[in-house]
């Protein structure tokens, strides 16, 4: 006979019987939630996918090395921290990102967003070289590029890190209020900002370094007032390497081959070295390329607080784009991608890299339609891109110290093409809705005069209230935008507070 007791350890028993299989169960799916490789490497079909993600990956990888160079004089640092900026980064996306066809690495907005940064805390006037009592116009490239290079990744670790908390507390629902007109109307600025930022290059002339509100227009200024001295051989090698993109680009499309940039690379480079450009005509060129990875070192925290406000930006705006393109390619392939995982990989990645000297990384637009249109099927071919950057660092750094500056900025004006054409998005939107037309006019302007931080609060204030305007009466605000409300509050105190 069976007591109370006997019956009461039977069904004890059968619950942890029961219980066990799906603690074990809710345990797998957060480890493979967490690390997204676990779900499809073991099943990766080398047959099916090696090929297409070999020819992907090395595509993309020879693509990172022009565009990785050039964004570095973006955001104001040695074209070689470009390179390492497309190494570390996309092997971690590789672990912990969801999708299968963004390319990791450097972009234009964040670039320019670095630059802002590094150039406001290391501007050249703190690193003038003094001789004796008097103060020469020399500047100390070295310390300052030194400095820049701590500010950059201070930035950079930062942001990762409130990306990551914020994927944690899965708030990866904040790029769902980042309306399109808002993100175009912001990207089309911040091109015009990248823009300016490269006509000293392309035309061969040092104008002062401004900050801040209307900076891009003082700017201008500067550089109109020193058109007479511009440098011609430098100018020439700009608008011949801008024509030969160009056409190339034309071809590339026109053909469909993949022939893009790395054939007007190695022509400059080659070029350069055999005519001497840099000593002949005094063309700038990249300069000393160190072979060699930097170890890892430790981010300078005393600046933590000088860039937390830029660093919330970069994590709010990467996010927002990478999340973006990566929705965009999952729907057409028919997959998905987790919003709050792809945070927790865009942070772990610009962390991870901010370690090793890099700077803020995101999707590119142009980086991953080569790798969706050469026929990239996983993240192997992320891998195999940062294999071909490596080998490059590594062995092949010196090939490209000839190579003329003004054509990395020439690879920035050619590459923002696509940005450009969006100014034809006034008349689309003229026709479809005057309000979404206003946003994209007052963030584009307020973008272009108040800077890339500030002008990104002024422009998510303003869609706040547009929505209010919408709503008009409290009682029919719907709860979702009630929420959308108080996070965009909460996002524009934060950045606007950066200027007050």
């Amino acid at each position: 006979v069976y007591g109370p007791l006997h019956v009461l350890q039977s069904y004890r028993m059968n619950d942890v019987k029961t219980s066990l299989p799906i603690i074990f169960f809710k345990l797998k799916r957060s480890i493979v939630g967490f690390l997204p490789v676990l779900s499809w490497l073991p099943r990766y079909s080398i047959w099916d996918y090696g090929m297409p993600d070999l020819i992907s990956g090395i595509s993309v990888g020879i693509m990172h090395l022009p565009q990785g160079m050039a964004y570095a004089l973006l955001a104001s640092l040695p074209p070689v921290f470009g390179l390492y900026t497309s190494l570390y980064p996309p092997l971690i996306y590789f672990i912990f990102g969801t999708s299968r066809h963004i390319s990791i690495g450097t972009f234009t907005i964040l670039s320019i967003m670095i630059g802002s940064v590094t150039e406001r805390l290391a501007p050249d006037s703190d690193f003038l070289i003094y001789n004796g009592t008097n103060v020469t116009e020399e500047v100390d490239i070295i310390s300052r590029d030194f400095y820049r290079v701590q500010v950059a990744a201070a930035a950079t670790v930062l942001g990762g890190l409130i990306q990551v908390v914020l994927g944690l507390v899965q708030f990866g629902f904040v790029g769902t209020y980042l309306s399109e007109p808002l993100v175009r109307g912001y990207t089309t600025a911040a091109s015009a900002h990248a823009v300016v930022a490269q006509l000293k290059y392309i035309l061969g002339v040092s104008p002062k370094r401004f900050s801040g509100p209307l900076s891009i227009v003082y700017t201008l200024a500067d550089l109109f007032m020193l058109l007479p001295e511009t440098h011609l051989p430098t100018l020439l090698a700009s608008v011949v390497s801008i024509v030969v993109l160009i056409t190339a680009k034309e071809l590339n499309t026109a053909l469909r081959q993949k022939l893009l940039v790395p054939i007007p690379i190695v022509v400059a480079t080659v070029i350069s070295f055999y005519t001497r450009l840099s000593k002949t005509y005094k063309i700038s060129v990249v300069g000393e390329i160190p072979s060699g990875l930097q170890p890892p070192s430790i981010p300078n925290a005393s600046v933590f607080s000088e860039v937390v406000l830029d660093a919330f930006a970069m994590a709010i705006v990467g996010y927002a784009i990478s999340i973006s393109l990566g929705k965009t390619f999952a729907l057409k392939h028919g997959y998905k991608v987790d919003s709050n995982q792809e945070l927790v990989a865009l942070g772990l990645s610009n962390t991870f890299g901010g370690f090793f000297q890099c700077f803020s990384v995101c999707s590119s637009m142009s980086r991953s339609l080569i790798q969706e249109s050469t026929g990239g099927k996983t993240q192997i071919a992320g891998v195999v891109s940062g294999v071909i950057v490596l080998v490059t660092v590594l062995k092949l750094g010196s090939l490209f110290q000839e190579l003329p500056k003004a054509v990395l900025a020439a690879i920035v004006f050619v590459n923002l093409k696509g940005m450009f054409k969006q100014y034809y998005d006034i008349v689309t939107l003229w026709r479809s809705s005057k309000i979404d037309l206003l946003i994209w006019l007052v963030t584009y302007v307020s973008t272009v005069l108040f800077n890339l931080d500030m002008g990104l609060g002024a422009s998510m204030g303003f869609a706040l209230l547009t929505v209010i305007f919408r709503t008009q009466r409290l009682e029919s605000f719907p709860i979702s935008n009630l929420s959308a409300v108080f996070l965009t509050t909460v996002i524009c105190s934060i950045l606007l507070l950066h200027h007050v």
